[in-house]
């Protein structure tokens, strides 16, 4: 696994071995960054189920500011940690070994915002709900902020009242789903026929 754009490009980071993490593909971090490119220069990035780090880091190698992790398992963090070092991007990177649900009620009390957040929780976990709720509750994105979740294309329930999904992009059992805040419009439930690499654009493109 490598970091695929930015000032790290083809650096080499490290991953938990077995099935306990699932590291976003290249072609759907390739896909996902090429739609972020435009907000990513200074921005403020929150990486949530954080796993090895790669998604933060691909973010900060691009041009992010700053880089919140949040994971709970000890062994993922050293390595989120190694992988900053190894990179050269440790100044812009903060590690939480915590749970989710926890962290973003910290982050929520001491007033700090995101422009992006991403989320790749375990497929079918019920931790995501919780995460957006939190995230809605806490006030974590800015205005005009984005919200991306990584989830299996049979999860369908954790879209909440608090979020609108604006576009989706499929690719196989991976999709990632676009939101926005509830406030910017009319949360819809998309279908789109599930093609490969299908982008379905529901309320405009970002």
């Amino acid at each position: 696994m490598r970091v695929i754009g930015g000032s790290a490009r083809g650096r080499a980071l490290k991953t938990r071995k077995g099935n306990e993490t699932r590291p976003t593909a290249d072609r759907v971090k390739e896909s996902l960054f090429n739609i972020l490119a435009g907000l990513l220069p200074g921005a403020h990035f929150l990486d949530v189920f954080a796993g090895n780090g790669g998604i933060g880091i691909e973010a900060l190698s691009r041009g992010a500011a700053t880089c919140v992790f949040i994971e709970k398992n000890s062994h993922c963090v050293k390595i989120i940690k190694e992988n900053l070092r190894l990179t050269g991007l440790e100044a812009r990177g903060r590690v939480f070994q915590r749970e989710v649900d926890i962290s973003l009620v910290g982050l929520g009390k001491d007033e700090e915002r995101f422009n992006i957040i991403f989320l790749d929780p375990p497929y079918h976990s019920p931790d995501l709900g919780t995460a957006l709720c939190r995230i809605a509750s806490g006030n974590l994105l800015v205005p005009k902020g984005l919200l991306v979740v990584e989830h299996h294309r049979q999860d369908k329930e954790w879209c909440t009242q608090d979020w609108v999904i604006n576009r989706e992009k499929k690719y196989g059992d991976t999709v990632l789903s676009f939101l926005v805040p509830a406030a910017a419009g009319v949360c819809v439930s998309p279908e789109d026929g599930g093609a490969k690499d299908e982008d379905s654009n529901l309320s405009g493109k970002l």
